[in-house]
C-alpha cells in the first residue's frame, strides 16, 4: 500500500500489520467505544485478514480533539480517511453504533463508483428502517449511565469511579446525540453481500429488526444469532473470529479466546 495520508492516520488504527493477507476489515466501535475494542480481532485474524480499526475523535490518543455530533459528518471523514485503500478488496464491520457507519460508508464508496465492500458486517444494531424511541436523553448523563448498565458493555465498578466517569462521559454524549439524530434516508442501498450478527437477548434489537437489515442491500444476505445480550461479542469473540474469517478468507483461522473489551 502507499504510504497513508495525514487523514488516514489520524482516522484509522492498524494493530496488527498483515501485508500479504487477501482483504482488509475496517472496524467500527459502538458509542463510547475505541479502536482498541478491535485489538483482539486483528490479533485473532491476522495474516489472512488484515483490521484496521477507526479511532473517533475525543478518545483515547484523540482525546483532545473536539467531538462530532452528526453520523453523516462523521461517515464523511471515515470514508475520506480510507476511499485511498484500493488495492485489495476491502470489507466493513461495525458494532451498534458502528452498524450505522458501515451502512453510510458503503453508501459512500458506492455514490463515489468505488467498488462496493466485499461484504458487510452488521453488528448489534437493527436495521436503519427499523426506527424506535430509545427513551435516553443524551444530556441526562444519569439516563446514559443506567443504559449502559442496561446493556453491560461497562462494569458497574467502572461507572462507580468519578474519574472513570469524567474521562467517558463527554463522547458518550456525543455519540449518544448522533445516534438518536441520526435518520434514515430510504431509496438507495448497496451492492454487497450483508452478515448480520446480534445477540439472542439483546434490548435494544430484537431477532426481526436484525433480520430487517435483508431489506438494505440489493446482495445477500444472512443473519447470525448468538448468544448473549448487546455485547455478545466479549463472551462470543472466538466464534465471531471463526465466521468473520470464513466469510473473508474462506476458511478459519487460529483464534485465542479474549473478550473485547
Amino acid at each position: 500500500m502507499p504510504q497513508p495520508p495525514e487523514q488516514f492516520r489520524t482516522w484509522v488504527r492498524r494493530y496488527q500489520a498483515a501485508p500479504d493477507s487477501a482483504v482488509r476489515l475496517v472496524c467500527l466501535p459502538h458509542a463510547g467505544g475505541s479502536a482498541s475494542f478491535y485489538f483482539p480481532l486483528a490479533k485473532a485474524l491476522a495474516p489472512a485478514v488484515e483490521v484496521l480499526a477507526v479511532q473517533y475523535p475525543g478518545r483515547q490518543d484523540r482525546r483532545h480533539e473536539p467531538h462530532i455530533t452528526r453520523l453523516s459528518d462523521m461517515a464523511d471523514q471515515i470514508f475520506a480517511a480510507v476511499r485511498h485503500l484500493d488495492d485489495r478488496p476491502l470489507a466493513l464491520f461495525g458494532h451498534s453504533m458502528g452498524a450505522v457507519l458501515a451502512y453510510e460508508i458503503a453508501l459512500r464508496m458506492q455514490d463515489a463508483g468505488l467498488p462496493a465492500p466485499v461484504r458487510l458486517f452488521a453488528s448489534g444494531r437493527r436495521a436503519p428502517s427499523r426506527d424506535r424511541h430509545e427513551q435516553v436523553d443524551p444530556g441526562v448523563d444519569e439516563e446514559i449511565l443506567a443504559e449502559l448498565l442496561r446493556l453491560s458493555g461497562t462494569p458497574a465498578e467502572l461507572l462507580a469511579d468519578p474519574e472513570i466517569r469524567e474521562m467517558i462521559m463527554p463522547p458518550l454524549r456525543s455519540d449518544y446525540r448522533a445516534v438518536m439524530a441520526h435518520r434514515f434516508t430510504p431509496g438507495r442501498r448497496p451492492d454487497c453481500p450483508v452478515t448480520v450478527l446480534t445477540g439472542d437477548s439483546d434490548p435494544r434489537v430484537t431477532v426481526d429488526e436484525a433480520a430487517a437489515w435483508e431489506e438494505h442491500t440489493t446482495g445477500p444476505t444472512e443473519l447470525q444469532v448468538f448468544p448473549g445480550g448487546h455485547f455478545f461479542l466479549a463472551e462470543q469473540s472466538t466464534r465471531v473470529a471463526e465466521l468473520i474469517a470464513d466469510r473473508l478468507a474462506g476458511r478459519y483461522v487460529a483464534t485465542r479466546h479474549e473478550a473485547w473489551t
